[in-house]
């Protein structure tokens, strides 16, 4: 009787689920009928746009500074999947700062770029959300939301998180069959399962497709980007010509994001007693303390963190690494925290990142797959003010905030007053005939208003060639603000 009953209740799922589907099925269809969606192999659509300062905002949860982009174009090729967008760039003026340079727009995604931290700018559009659908055994449930009833499909392409789950993708279908919104989600090294937000508005015809004319894309709440469509085109003739870039001319700047570059094998070198540089494109210090280490900054990525924390140990074998300093939230410098907080080690920030660091450290970390993800441990983060110092008797090392600073307001310094050493982040030596940035003035009044007196300048960014600055070398490089 047992057996014939569970039979009976499996029957009666797989009856349920296949109407759900059959149900989501009729649902994507009458959908894309109605947006024009059938017969649509590619497309393309013009106006203007903005993209905001995603992990680089003066206050890491916002606002975010505004780049506009001009002359926006974008097509699409449904088929391959492939995608490229352009537009002349204006990056929002810096307080103090040099006045602005134009510079370039240019998001190219082809099959190449499988991975679905690319693909999901395609997919996400409401055209490739319904043919994703239509081919991945999408579901429907109802939901209501500010008011409205949707129709919610939900589908998982074919790539797995670095985590080996599934990614998934919902479309908010509302009572005129349009797409008014799309959200997935995708691993990141700060931030866990990134929410990546899709709203689209103000539908109008061209050609015989329904396009959005109003697009706004946010990631975790923060508007990240944002266009208004002026004209599209369906099944344009052109396509090849339309996802070709042209060839780069030399040195001119791009304006598509790029990523940190890539870590560098671990080394150190000694810079007092118990005290040692960690050399890499974003080098950090271990200071020994009588029965513990501290860590000055882990670095851009889990790798480079996991580097620092094994050349740490190496060099100061036998003591637990107590303390991680955060010289500031921007991701580039906080997406090898991640090991750290894994390993149950204190994370040291500056009070206006406090907030905002537990609760990306603190989230869903389903995608990612990385150490902090496998460990479970919730991340221990303290603060620091205008000044906090951390001391035994052997050393100490005092955390200054930076006043003033337009790079960031959470930004952290440390000085170790016996050794005359000082640690910065993002002062950076510039570039051969490349202008001074005016953050190097802006420290070097902090230095004066703390009468911090040092004989080594250690920058996360070292020099072209690697190497540890000095004071001289600091105020010689002012004079450029002046």
């Amino acid at each position: 009787m047992l057996r014939t009953l569970s039979g009976t209740a499996l029957i009666t799922v797989l009856l349920a689920t296949s109407a759900i589907a059959q149900n989501a099925k009729a649902i994507v269809a009458t959908a894309s009928k109605t947006i024009g969606a059938d017969g649509l192999n590619s497309i393309t659509y013009s106006g203007s746009a903005t993209t905001g300062n995603f992990g680089q905002s003066q206050a890491i949860a916002g606002p975010l500074a505004v780049t506009t982009i001009t002359n926006y174009p974008r097509a699409i090729d449904l088929a391959q999947p492939a995608s490229r967008a352009s537009g002349a760039t204006m990056p929002p003026a810096t307080p103090g700062g040099p006045p602005p340079q134009p510079g370039t727009f240019n998001q190219n995604i082809t099959p190449a770029n499988a991975a679905w931290t690319q693909q999901l700018e395609i997919w996400v559009t409401p055209w490739a959300f319904l043919r994703g659908a239509t081919a991945n055994n999408a579901t429907v449930r109802s939901e209501r939301a500010d008011g409205k009833t949707y129709k919610v499909v939900s589908w998982m392409p074919p790539q797995k998180a670095p985590s080996g789950q599934p990614y998934r993708v919902n479309g908010y279908i509302n009572d005129q069959n349009l797409i008014e919104r799309v959200e997935t989600w995708v691993e990141h090294p700060v931030l866990g399962d990134l929410h990546v937000d899709t709203f689209y508005s103000n539908y109008q015809d061209f050609g015989g497709v329904k396009v959005p004319t109003k697009i706004i894309q946010k990631r975790a709440d923060l508007t990240t980007f944002e266009a208004t469509i002026a004209s599209a085109k369906p099944n344009p003739s052109n396509l090849t010509e339309l996802l070709t870039p042209p060839p780069p001319a030399a040195g001119a700047p791009s304006g598509a994001p790029a990523g940190p570059p890539p870590s560098q094998p671990a080394q150190s070198e000694k810079l007092a007693d118990g005290v040692y540089r960690i050399t890499g494109n974003y080098s950090a210090v271990a200071v020994e303390f009588s029965d513990h280490i501290v860590v000055l900054e882990g670095g851009q990525s889990e790798a480079r963190g996991l580097a620092v924390i094994a050349e740490t140990r190496r060099v100061i074998p036998n003591k637990p690494i107590r303390y991680l300093v955060n010289t500031h939230a921007h991701f580039d410098h906080a997406s090898g925290l991640a090991p750290f907080a894994a390993e149950g080690i204190t994370i040291i920030t500056h009070e206006n990142n406090k907030a905002y660091l537990e609760k990306a450290l603190s989230g869903p970390r389903t995608l990612v797959g990385d150490t902090l993800a496998q460990s479970n441990r919730k991340p221990k983060i303290e603060s620091a003010g205008d000044k906090r110092i951390l001391q035994d008797g052997t050393r100490s090392i005092e955390l200054h905030h930076v006043e003033n600073l337009a790079h960031s307001n959470g930004m952290l310094v440390a000085y170790l007053p016996k050794e005359k050493i000082l640690f910065t982040a993002d002062f950076n030596v510039p570039a051969p005939g490349q202008p001074v940035s005016p953050a190097i003035g802006t420290l070097v009044q902090n230095i004066d208003r703390l009468k911090l007196d040092f004989d080594k300048h250690v920058l996360v960014h070292p020099p072209n060639p690697d190497r540890v600055m000095t004071k001289a070398d600091l105020l010689e490089l002012a004079k450029g603000t002046k």
